[in-house]
């Protein structure tokens, strides 16, 4: 081995080793306070790439679970207005019921009037709910989740084009109690209309239903995105505390070596001494 002043092998390396150790050390204490394994591309590009990719659907996810309670509490509010256009379809049927008896004593007209407002009241409230006929819910709803592996698959559709709930569409625009023979003919035409509505109340159920369906698998599927991604974002903040003490050890390690490399060629000096 040859000893030389103009180029000190042993301290070069000695830096070397100490700027890999500081470089070390600097990432483990930016994994460490940061979290992350991966805090830039450089540090794993492709795995940052997958990482962001599960992000993205994670993102997706959680907003079309936002959409689809939103789709479920419309849904909601007009179950609670057919439901409430059922009891009303129930009144008209006690009031054709008694008008349409031969015994009947009563005003006719008196039970007409209040036919007529209750009909009315039908189309107020299912324009309320917008299923009037030409209403805006009376279309086919699509709520959007995502997860799916297309556009097709990541939503859910909601088809109430044919459950328009007002007198029109439930087929009493027309009717009457005046006479017992009209009263007879709107005790048929409000079993049909009880039967359509029970068609469209069925309509939103189901669509309840396939929502609710739908927030279980996304909320599955985000936790299983969720889980991916810490895998391949996070640290290990376990390891990166042993690495770090490993990293304190070995930049200690190279100060020193790097202070004796500096002061070996001070040695050769004695060569000269007499």
């Amino acid at each position: 081995m040859s000893y030389s002043i103009q180029t000190n092998v042993s301290s070069i390396m000695a830096q070397e080793n100490l700027r890999v150790n500081g470089d070390f050390q600097s990432r483990t204490i930016n994994r460490l306070t940061s979290g992350y394994r991966i805090n830039s591309s450089g540090d794993d590009a492709a795995g940052l790439a997958v990482a962001n990719k599960l992000r993205s659907g994670n993102a997706e996810l959680q907003q079309g679970v936002r959409n689809a309670n939103d789709g479920i509490s419309t849904l909601q509010i007009i179950d609670g207005g057919l439901n409430n256009i059922s009891k009303i379809l129930d009144r008209l049927k006690t009031l054709a019921t008694q008008s349409a008896s031969a015994t009947f004593g009563g005003d006719r007209t008196t039970v007409d009037n209040e036919f007529q407002t209750l009909l009315g009241e039908i189309d107020r409230q299912s324009a309320s709910i917008g299923l009037n006929t030409g209403g805006a819910s009376a279309v086919s709803l699509s709520v959007y989740i995502g997860g799916g592996n297309n556009q097709a698959n990541s939503k859910v559709t909601v088809d109430l084009s044919a459950a328009q709930s007002d007198s029109t569409g439930l087929g009493l625009a027309s009717i009457a109690v005046l006479t017992g023979a009209g009263a007879l003919s709107a005790l048929t035409a409000i079993d049909a209309a009880t039967a359509t509505l029970g068609q469209s109340q069925g309509s939103v159920g189901i669509g309840q239903s396939n929502l609710e369906y739908a927030v279980q698998l996304a909320q599955s599927q985000i936790s299983g995105f969720s889980a991916a991604e810490s895998r391949i974002r996070d640290a290990d903040i376990a390891a990166e505390a042993g690495n770090l003490s490993k990293s304190q050890t070995l930049q200690q390690a190279s100060v020193a070596a790097m202070s004796q490399a500096n002061s070996a060629p001070q040695a050769l000096l004695a060569l000269f001494r007499g």
